[in-house]
C-alpha cells in the first residue's frame, strides 16, 4: 500500500512539474478586435545550425510557453555541427519540428537565417518552400530567391555589436537597395535580451514590421530563468490562427512586440491591446465616501506601468503605479462627488510607441450602485 501511496505522489510530482499553468510560465495576451492575438518566436537554432539542442525540443519549449507560432531559422552559411551531423536536406530541422508539433496547437514555419557580413549583415527569411534553394553566394541574390518563394523577410539584430561597433542600427546603401527592392519586410526591434531605439525608428521610417525574438541558442529555461523571467516574443494580430493568417498580419505590419515587461508597437495596434489588457471588474464607493474603489484587471502576461495623467487624485497611490501581470490592483480613486461613470486616464510608462514615446490610454469606469 505504501509502494502505490510513494508512486501515486511521484505521478503527481511529474503531472505538476509539467503543467505550465503552475508555475506561470504561459505566455497570455487577449484578443483584440477583430483578431486573435498569436504569440510568435521566429528566430531561434538547434544543432542544425549553432544551436545546443535537437529540434523536438523547440517544440517542447513553445507548447510549455504558450506559443502559438515558431520558427527554427538555422544559419544557412553557419555550420559548425555538420561534421557531427551532416545533413544535406536544409529543411531537416523543420521537418522534425513539423512532426513533433502534429496534432499540437503549434504554427510550424520553415525559416533560415541568411548569415552574411555587414552589410547586409543576418536576416531571417521564413515561410519558404525550400531552404537549400537559399544556398546562394550573392548576397542580395539569396533575398530575391527568398521572395521568389514567397517568404517575409526580415533584418536580424541591426545593432548587434557583433557587427555594429557603437550599438546603433542604421541603413547602409545595400540595406536601402533592399528596401527599394521590396526585399526587406521587416526588421527585429528587440532580440534576445537587447532593444533598438533606431531599429524602431527605422520600422516606422520605412513601414517595417516590428518584430521581436529569442534567438535562442541554449535551452530557453536556462537563458531566459524561466518561470521567473521570460522569452521576448511577437505578438501577431491575425484573422484567424493559421499559418496563412499569420503570414499577412506580419505581411501588414499588424504586430507588438513584448520584452521584458515593456510592450512595443504601432499606436493602432498597440492601444487596442492595452485596452484589452486592463479591464475594470468593479467600482464601487467606499461606504459614504466619494472616494471610488476600483478593480483593475491586467489580462496580460507583462507588468504595466502607469502614470496618472487625468483629473482624478488617488487615495494610496502615487501617480505612478504598477498593475502587476494576471492579477487584480486595487485603486483609489478621489472622485469629490459620487459619480455614475468616468474616464481614467494614464500614460503607458511600460509602452512604447516609438524612440521616447509612451501612448495615452483611457480606461472607461461604470460605478455600480447599491440597490
Amino acid at each position: 500500500m505504501r509502494r502505490i501511496l510513494l508512486l501515486l505522489l511521484l505521478l503527481i510530482g511529474i503531472a505538476e512539474s509539467h503543467d505550465p499553468h503552475r508555475h506561470g510560465r504561459m505566455l497570455l495576451y487577449p484578443d483584440i478586435p477583430g483578431y486573435v492575438t498569436l504569440k510568435a518566436d521566429l528566430h531561434q537554432h538547434t544543432v542544425f545550425s549553432d544551436g545546443e539542442v535537437w529540434p523536438t525540443i523547440r517544440v517542447e519549449e513553445a507548447l510549455k510557453d504558450g506559443l502559438d507560432a515558431i520558427s527554427l531559422t538555422e544559419h544557412l552559411e553557419y555550420q559548425p555541427h555538420k561534421n557531427d551531423i551532416p545533413h544535406p536536406d536544409r529543411n531537416r530541422a523543420f521537418a522534425l519540428a513539423v512532426a513533433a508539433a502534429k496534432e499540437k496547437k503549434l504554427i510550424v514555419v520553415n525559416g533560415s537565417e541568411i548569415t552574411r557580413r555587414m552589410p547586409p549583415g543576418h536576416s531571417n527569411a521564413i515561410f519558404l518552400s525550400d531552404a537549400n534553394k537559399m544556398l546562394i553566394p550573392d548576397s542580395v541574390e539569396v533575398f530575391r530567391e527568398a521572395k521568389r518563394q514567397g517568404a517575409f523577410v526580415f533584418w536580424n539584430h541591426p545593432h548587434w555589436i557583433g557587427q555594429v561597433k557603437d550599438g546603433a542600427a542604421k541603413l547602409t546603401d545595400v540595406h536601402k537597395a533592399l528596401l527599394r527592392e521590396r526585399l526587406l519586410d521587416g526588421i527585429e526591434v528587440v532580440n534576445e535580451d537587447s532593444y533598438s531605439d533606431e531599429a524602431l525608428q527605422i520600422a516606422l521610417d520605412h513601414n517595417l514590421t516590428m518584430i521581436g525574438s529569442s534567438d535562442i541558442h541554449g535551452l530557453i529555461d536556462w537563458q531566459y530563468n524561466v518561470p521567473e523571467g521570460r522569452r521576448p516574443v511577437t505578438l501577431i494580430f491575425a484573422s484567424s490562427r493559421t499559418d496563412s493568417a499569420m503570414k499577412e498580419a506580419l505581411f501588414a505590419r499588424r504586430t507588438v512586440v513584448s520584452f521584458n515587461n515593456t510592450l512595443i508597437g504601432r499606436e493602432e495596434f498597440l492601444l487596442p491591446l492595452l485596452q484589452r489588457c486592463l479591464t475594470v471588474e468593479s467600482a464601487v464607493y467606499s461606504g459614504k465616501t466619494s472616494v471610488l474603489v476600483v478593480k483593475l484587471r491586467n489580462n496580460s502576461s507583462s507588468d504595466i506601468i502607469l502614470q496618472n495623467a487625468g483629473e482624478y487624485l488617488f487615495y494610496d497611490n502615487t501617480s505612478v503605479l504598477t498593475a502587476p501581470a494576471n492579477s487584480v490592483t486595487t485603486l483609489r480613486v478621489k472622485t469629490v462627488q459620487n459619480l455614475a461613470s468616468l474616464q481614467l486616464k494614464f500614460t503607458v510608462l511600460s509602452a512604447v510607441t516609438a524612440p521616447k514615446t509612451n501612448p495615452s490610454l483611457t480606461i472607461p469606469v461604470t460605478v455600480k450602485t447599491e440597490k
